[in-house]
C-alpha cells in the first residue's frame, strides 16, 4: 500500500515514544511513577458527573448533536468569558464547541493554510500545534522560547521572507511545557503584530486556571497598564478579569485577528470527557465550523450538559485543584533541591521545566529513556517539544507529594 507523504512528518511523536519506553520498563518488572503525561489525576465534580448521569436516561441526548443543538453551552461558555475576562462574547457566532480543544488547534491549520504556507509556532510547544499544520502541508517556522527571554518569542527576529509567507501565529500562555506567563503587554504587542502583517493569532489556553501567583504586584506585572502607544495598543476594556492570567482577547476586544481554544481538561478534571471550545473572530469560528462539520456532528449532548454544569455551577472545586497542584509543585521543587537540582519555581501550570544536568544537557530523549528503564520514572525528553526544548525535561505533577518525592528519591539515586 501507498500512504500519503504528510504521514512521514506525523511519525514521531514524544507521548507515543515515551508510551513504548514505558511498555518496555512495566515488562521488565518496574513499577511506573508516570510523570510523562498532562493528564491530571484529580476527579471531575460530583455535580458534572450527576449532570451527564441524569442525561443518560433522557433519550433525547442520545442521538446526533449538529450545532444549533448546541446552543445553551455556547451561551455558558461566552457567560464564562465575559465574567472571567470583561470581554462581549456573542454565542451564536463567535463560540464552536469542540472534542478538545486539540481538535480545534489541529484542524484550525485546514482553514488557513495553503500548500507552502507557513505557520509560526512556539518552539518548545506542544505537539499536536505542529501536527495540525503538517496534515494541511503547511511549513512550520519555529519561535525560539529560551530562558533569557521569559520564554517569550522575540516577533522582530521572524525573517521577512517568512512573513511573506506566513498565514497563523500559534501562542500558548501559560506554556506547555516551559510552565512560561505571557503579560499582557506581550499579546498586545503580538496582536499589532499580527494586525501588521495578515496573520491569524491563535492561542491556546488550556492553563488559564492552573495559576499559583495572587499578589498584587505580580498580578500588575502579568495585566500590565497598557502602556504601548496608541498607535501599537488595541483597545482593552477595564479589567474586570477574575483571572489571574490574560486572555489574548483583552489585548484583541475587537477580536480582529484572534481566536481562543479553551478545554475543560485542566480547569474542571474533565480530559477524558473531550469538550473544550474555540471563541473569537466570528469569521475565523465560521472557518473552523466548516472544517470541523466535514469530520463529526458534535460531543455526546450529554457531556455538553456536563460542561454547562462546570462552567455554571461552583467553582470551589477549581480552587481546590490549583491548591493541589501547588502542594504537588512545592514538594516536588523542594525535594529536587534537596538532591542538588535547582530548577525555577514555576508559577502556573502543572508541569516543572527542568534543565538537565551537564552530563545529560544535549540528550533529553536518552536521559528520559534511561530514567525510565532503570528506575521506572517516566518524564518526557524537552526534545520532544522542538528543537529548543533539548537540554530540559518536564515533569508532570499528576501523582501526590509522598509518589512525587519517591520518584525525586529514584532520580537521585539515577543521578
Amino acid at each position: 500500500m501507498q500512504f500519503a507523504k504528510r504521514l512521514q512528518t506525523l511519525q514521531s511523536n514524544v507521548f507515543a515514544d515515551m508510551d513504548r519506553a514505558k511498555a518496555v520498563a512495566r515488562s521488565a518488572g518496574r513499577q511506573i511513577i508516570d510523570l510523562s503525561l498532562g493528564s491530571s489525576d484529580l476527579p471531575a465534580q460530583a455535580h458534572v458527573i450527576e449532570a451527564i448521569a441524569q442525561s443518560l436516561h433522557d433519550q433525547s441526548t442520545h442521538g446526533y448533536l449538529l450545532f444549533h443543538g448546541t446552543q445553551a453551552f455556547r451561551q455558558a461558555a461566552a457567560q464564562w468569558y465575559e465574567q472571567k475576562f470583561g470581554i462581549s462574547v456573542d454565542p451564536e457566532t463567535e463560540v464552536l464547541p469542540l472534542i478538545g480543544s486539540q481538535e480545534g488547534t489541529a484542524h484550525l491549520p485546514l482553514a488557513l493554510l495553503d500548500p507552502g504556507d507557513f505557520a509560526l509556532l512556539l518552539d518548545p510547544g506542544y505537539p499536536s500545534h505542529a501536527g495540525g499544520v503538517y496534515l494541511a502541508s503547511g511549513q512550520i517556522y519555529p519561535m525560539p522560547l529560551l530562558a533569557e527571554n521569559n520564554f517569550l518569542p522575540v516577533l522582530a527576529d521572524i525573517p521577512a521572507a517568512v512573513l511573506a509567507q506566513s498565514r497563523m501565529m500559534v501562542l500558548s500562555y501559560p506554556h506547555n511545557p516551559t510552565a512560561a506567563i505571557a503579560p499582557l503587554s506581550f499579546f498586545q504587542e503580538a496582536v499589532a503584530f499580527c494586525q501588521q502583517h495578515n496573520l491569524v493569532l491563535v492561542h491556546d489556553f488550556p492553563y488559564v486556571d492552573l495559576v499559583f501567583e495572587e499578589t498584587g504586584d505580580w498580578r500588575k506585572k502579568v495585566h500590565g497598564d497598557n502602556s504601548l502607544p496608541a498607535s501599537l495598543s488595541p483597545r482593552v476594556p477595564a479589567s474586570s478579569s477574575r483571572s489571574l492570567v490574560p486572555s489574548i482577547l483583552q489585548a484583541d476586544p475587537d477580536k480582529s485577528v484572534s481566536i481562543e481554544f479553551f478545554t475543560l481538561s485542566k480547569s474542571y478534571n474533565m480530559g477524558g470527557f473531550r469538550i473544550g471550545y474555540a471563541i473569537g473572530n466570528a469569521q475565523l469560528i465560521n472557518a473552523l465550523r466548516q472544517v470541523k462539520a466535514a469530520v463529526d456532528f458534535n460531543q455526546y449532548r450529554g457531556i455538553l450538559n456536563g460542561a454547562i454544569a462546570a462552567l455554571t455551577g461552583p467553582q470551589a472545586g477549581v480552587k481546590d485543584s490549583v491548591a493541589t497542584f501547588r502542594k504537588r509543585r512545592d514538594a516536588f521543587i523542594n525535594a529536587l533541591h534537596q538532591i542538588g537540582w535547582q530548577v525555577p519555581t514555576p508559577k502556573a501550570t502543572m508541569y516543572i521545566w527542568a534543565k538537565l544536568p551537564a552530563q545529560w544537557n544535549q540528550n533529553s530523549i536518552e536521559f528520559c529513556t534511561q530514567l525510565v528503564k532503570q528506575t521506572g520514572v517516566a518524564a518526557s525528553p524537552g526534545a520532544g517539544f522542538g528543537k529548543s526544548g533539548e537540554g530540559y525535561v518536564r515533569f508532570a505533577l499528576v501523582h501526590e507529594p509522598p509518589l512525587l518525592e519517591a520518584a525525586v528519591r529514584r532520580i537521585a539515586e539515577f543521578l
